[in-house]
């Protein structure tokens, strides 16, 4: 038996043994559904830097040409097309089996949702893509809506309501976290007994920080991630590999 067959046999135990099993998953979960993520090699920033001044909220709201251009990239290279893979999947596997408290994710791309993960067990720290939001009266709108509008000519949507500036539902740099979503989750951390971070480096606070707060709760931690992460020195078990292939292993009971 390999190192990493034992430590999956391993994983598998502490998750049938598990009353409450916290998780949170980051973009690596989501690029075998060819999604992909920001940081990494290939990532979408890594490649196009001007690609974060449409994450970013000054920039997004002062330049109209920031607008267009993200409103182009959402129509060319739509999120709301793409499928949940066998990762996504084995979480609802671990729904169903009554021991997952609480699911978190820093994506924006509505694929836990997709895949029938229950929403009142999801939070969507970092918003979600799938809707549009006004930054002046507050109205939420399917995204496909809004992208419509573009594909029939409107470089730059405005709100209908007020005709305000519409940006997608999730949290740009320089917006704050929803207070509530945070406390949710820290406290989720705060009672459970197995966390699993599931493709993410680590990085992006405050969310990271929920992983040592179950650690120092009593939990166990798993992670599970193509490359290191900056809190491999906390997990009780680090699994090194493909999360489509892996997180389903982890679910056979």
């Amino acid at each position: 038996m390999s190192d990493l067959e034992r430590a999956v046999a391993t994983a598998r135990g502490w998750i049938d043994a598990a009353r409450r099993i916290v998780v949170l998953t980051g973009a690596g979960i989501s690029t075998d559904s060819g999604i992909p993520d920001f940081r990494g090699p290939q990532g979408l920033w890594t490649r196009n830097p001007e690609a974060e001044k449409m994450a970013t909220l000054q920039h997004y709201v002062a330049d109209p040409e920031v607008r267009r251009r993200a409103w182009r990239t959402r129509v060319e290279s739509p999120m709301h097309d793409r499928e949940p893979n066998d990762g996504h999947r084995a979480l609802v596997t671990l729904e169903r089996r009554g021991i997952l408290d609480t699911l978190v994710t820093q994506n924006v791309d509505g694929l836990h949702l997709k895949a029938g993960s229950s929403p009142e067990r999801v939070v969507e720290i970092h918003g979600t893509a799938r809707e549009v939001v006004c930054l002046s009266c507050g109205e939420r709108a399917a995204m496909e809506r809004a992208l419509a509008r573009v594909r029939a000519g409107e470089v730059d949507p405005p709100c209908r309501s007020c005709g305000g500036i519409l940006k997608s539902a999730t949290i740009s740099f320089g917006q704050g976290l929803v207070q509530a979503d945070l406390e949710r989750a820290g406290a989720a951390a705060r009672r459970c007994d197995l966390m699993l971070a599931v493709g993410t480096k680590l990085s992006v606070y405050p969310i990271a920080g929920i992983v040592p707060v179950a650690k120092e709760a009593g939990a166990r931690v798993v992670i599970l991630n193509a490359e290191p992460t900056e809190m491999d020195s906390l997990a009780d078990i680090i699994l090194r590999g493909s999360i489509s292939a892996l997180l389903p292993r982890l679910m056979q009971s």
